[in-house]
């Protein structure tokens, strides 16, 4: 059973700074973030191929970068100049083409005080 297991998160000031992690189980093809916020849909932040090909939101270009360590199967994510709007809660995921899945983790909640 493939796990995906998320940690850090927190509470920061405006301007500050967080990084995130997810370490899967098993070796993905796709792995990356979304996020949601009270009252909203859940939103692609980032995602990251295998081979390091990345994509970003519009709203995080430039203040975020996602990184992943294959020999690990984890994924990063660093949060820089958070901003109150990025308060959500983050959901990492793993897509496993091969079995045609989508695993996902737990959700972090970060929070930005203004």
């Amino acid at each position: 059973q493939v796990q995906l297991v998320e940690s850090g998160g927190g509470l920061v000031q405006a301007g500050g700074s967080l990084r995130l992690s997810c370490a899967a189980s098993g070796s993905a093809n796709v792995m990356g973030w979304y996020r949601q916020a009270p009252g909203k849909q859940r939103e692609l932040v980032t995602s990251i191929t295998s081979g390091g090909t990345t994509n970003y939101a519009d709203s995080v270009k430039g203040r975020f970068t996602i990184s992943r360590d294959n020999a690990k199967n984890t994924v990063y994510l660093q949060m820089n100049s958070l901003k109150p709007e990025d308060t959500a809660v983050y959901y990492c995921y793993a897509d496993y083409q091969a079995m045609g899945v989508r695993k996902w983790g737990q959700g972090t909640q970060v929070t930005v005080s203004s």
